[in-house]
């Protein structure tokens, strides 16, 4: 799965950004009632960007691949990711296809979005699509982080949901109410770890900030 690929996967958290430190002692019970009331907090988030790092560690030959870049998001079932390192890269829904540019090619590989399955395989725009999270996954855990002043929060799906998903930890600054690390995993031994810093809820953002512009010399393959 491609860098942009994971990072979209695991944004389906990136709007659970609310955690009372007073909330967040208690086990699966105290867990499952935070995540409803920080959906029901964040149901009205309109916009969002964030910066982010990710390491997605390749098993099998012994690397972390890395990544940084900046993300946006706008309801409804829009994204944007740039990436600039390792190098300018891009993936982009527009709220009815996805289109990702791989570093330095000129093929741009659009494919339509399925609302409809997005609890599936594109989890991450329940929400900023139509779903609820709590209708696809429960908190196994919840628990502070000794030392560090925040929360960790352990996800996993409910029933066929996410079946690309094993678990989801969160971990989240208890001062700033704002989500700092995803930790996803799947069911074939791969993790994807997504680090966020400089989080703003409802920026003001272009009105043409997630339409694909084709440039000369790019082919859009669909796919």
């Amino acid at each position: 799965m491609r860098l942009g690929h994971r990072a979209a996967l695991a944004a389906l958290f990136l709007l659970v950004a609310a955690v009372s430190p007073n909330a967040s002692g208690g086990g699966e019970a105290d867990g499952d009632a935070l995540l409803r009331r920080v959906a029901k907090r964040y149901g009205g988030v309109k916009t969002l960007s964030a910066q982010f790092r990710q390491e997605v560690p390749l098993e099998n030959v012994g690397i972390v691949r890395k990544a940084a870049g900046t993300v946006y998001f706008q309801r409804p079932l829009r994204m944007r990711w740039d990436y600039r390192v390792p190098g300018k890269q891009l993936f982009l829904a527009d709220g009815e296809s996805f289109y990702f540019q791989p570093p330095d090619s000129t093929r741009v590989f659009r494919r339509k979005i399925d609302e409809g399955a997005l609890g599936g395989r594109i989890p991450l725009l329940l929400l900023f699509g139509k779903g609820d999270i709590t209708d696809y996954f429960r908190v196994e855990k919840a628990f502070p982080l000794e030392g560090r002043k925040e929360t960790a929060l352990r996800l996993v799906p409910k029933g066929d949901g996410a079946p690309e998903v094993k678990r989801v930890d969160l971990v989240v600054d208890d001062a700033g109410l704002a989500i700092r690390e995803i930790h996803l995993y799947d069911h074939l031994g791969g993790s994807n770890h997504l680090f966020l810093d400089d989080i703003v809820i409802d920026p003001a953002l272009p009105a043409d900030h997630f339409r694909f512009r084709e440039s000369p010399g790019v082919e859009v393959v669909d796919g």
